[in-house]
């Protein structure tokens, strides 16, 4: 076997291959003898087919097969030989082959950087701490107070205000005409809850009991029924009952409610449920930090077709978000949307921001790559079925078709196991890394990274703003 170096710049090598004809006749052969001992044909005992004959009828498969194997294994020699750690799979371009010739191909492979040992000492952290006080505890036992709660009649002749409950028929209609789901009787309204069209509610504050009312609305454009929606519609509504709402006791009973022993084990489940909610969002941004540092770190050449596969990624789920959001604002001038990150920039700008994220990514999943391969992190069959398991979890009566899903599907298995493998490399170095605890608020724990960065970086007076490329960076994970 022949093998030439045509092209090495920066991660990129191509090479041209040459493998004799007598290398892969003799491979053919030995192939058909394999074949005598096991294929059977009508006139002939089994292990007497002649060799001539299976050429005649299997000749082009055994080739095909024999062809597909010899490349495999003289592009994985060729590597292995110069010590090459491939990025992705290399490109194969079969130039020249006939039966009888040598085969000629092209390969062209993109390499892994070179990233060198991770220094752990060196990363400095800082770990959010929030502790579940009893002012949040007390916060929620009044929610669940509310929603196990009852309401009374007021038996005084006063008028409604908000957080009264009415009791009230009312009749829908557009012109004369009543309308499908415009109707009912003797329905339970709390005055400022917003479960209303906008409007209603605010026409039944100050009735009393036994008024009746004409309730004049428009439905929003946005309503979800497109043939009320932008008309306007009078409610005929007569106020059955004023009613108070009435908390459920705070005590032992409403632990029972919800299927605890009493008051003190729904405070302990309370707290507890805050704490892990508290510790995830804190690795959450532990994480984030620790990716930022090493964004800033680590400054290495990424495989362009890689940076370029993830950059057509991020772009097509840019395209998606704008067409959608879009829409949103043709059927719904008055909603408040999602502020667009990138307003008034030109494609062409937005593409290079997208493109330094898609180049932040790249890179950081292979400094994680590599110091999972430095540090033999693996993924065990236990982390994987305990991953299906939990997904399948998620489809109540359908879980063993999801896992068969899983089986049956090397790419969906794939979706699980690339970010396992990730969370295990950040867990090891967070193990390693110098972290410091910082007791914060629930408020400062919650807030957007983003938003604080946005804050930090604005400019005030002479500070000069943050450098574009560095802001652009951070965007990634």
């Amino acid at each position: 076997m022949e093998i030439t170096e045509t092209k090495a710049e920066g991660l990129t090598r191509e090479f041209k291959i040459v493998v004799p004809a007598d290398a892969i006749e003799g491979q053919v052969s030995t192939r058909l003898q394999e074949l005598v001992h096991t294929v059977q044909l009508p006139g002939f005992r089994p292990g007497k087919v002649p060799v001539s004959l299976l050429r005649k009828r299997y000749g082009p498969s055994v080739m095909g097969e024999v062809l597909e194997r010899t490349v495999n294994d003289s592009s994985q020699k060729a590597m292995s030989d110069r010590g090459l750690r491939p990025a992705m799979q290399p490109k194969i371009e079969i130039t020249s082959f006939e039966d009888g010739s040598d085969l000629e191909y092209t390969m062209a492979v993109e390499l892994m950087p070179d990233i060198g040992t991770v220094d752990f000492s060196d990363i400095k952290l800082q770990r959010m701490v929030v502790e579940a006080d009893q002012g949040e505890i007390g916060k929620v036992l009044e929610r669940l107070s509310k929603g196990h709660g009852t309401t009374e009649t007021i038996e005084t002749k006063r008028k409604s205000k908000n957080n009264d409950v009415l009791m009230i028929d009312f009749v829908g209609k557009i012109g004369d005409e009543e309308f499908a789901g415009g109707k009912a009787e003797s329905y339970l309204l709390e005055l400022g809850s917003g479960s209303f069209i906008p409007g209603f509610e605010d026409q039944l504050v100050g009735t009393k009991a036994g008024d009746k009312v004409k309730v004049e609305i428009t439905f929003p454009e946005s309503y979800g029924a497109s043939d009320l929606a932008g008309k306007d519609a009078v409610f005929d509504v007569h106020v059955r009952e004023l009613r108070e709402p009435r908390p459920a006791a705070i005590d032992d009973e409403l632990g029972k409610k919800m299927g605890l022993g009493g008051l003190d084990d729904l405070k302990r489940s309370i707290q507890e449920k805050h704490e892990r909610e508290f510790r995830t969002v804190a690795r959450s941004r532990l994480k984030r930090d620790l990716l930022d540092t090493f964004a800033e770190t680590y400054d290495f050449e990424v495989p362009p077709a890689m940076a370029e596969h993830e950059f057509e990624q991020i772009w097509q789920h840019y395209e998606e978000h704008r067409k959608a959001r879009d829409q949103d604002h043709d059927h719904d001038h008055d909603h408040d949307h999602e502020e667009d990150e990138f307003a008034g920039k030109s494609e062409d700008e937005i593409k290079e921001e997208l493109r330094t994220m898609a180049d932040r990514r790249v890179r950081l999943g292979l400094l994680l790559a590599e110091i999972g391969h430095q540090n033999n992190i693996e993924v065990s069959e236990e982390d994987l079925n305990r991953a299906m398991n939990a997904e399948a979890q998620r489809y109540p009566g359908q879980e063993q078709a999801v896992l068969d899903h899983f089986s049956k599907n090397p790419e969906a298995l794939q979706s699980l196991r690339a970010p396992l493998y990730e969370e295990k490399v950040v867990d090891f170095i967070l193990e390693m890394a110098n972290i410091t605890e910082k007791t914060v608020s629930v408020e400062e724990l919650m807030k957007d990274p983003d938003e604080e960065k946005a804050v930090a970086e604005k400019p005030a007076g002479r500070k000069k703003k943050a450098a574009p490329k560095k802001k652009a960076a951070k965007k990634a994970e």
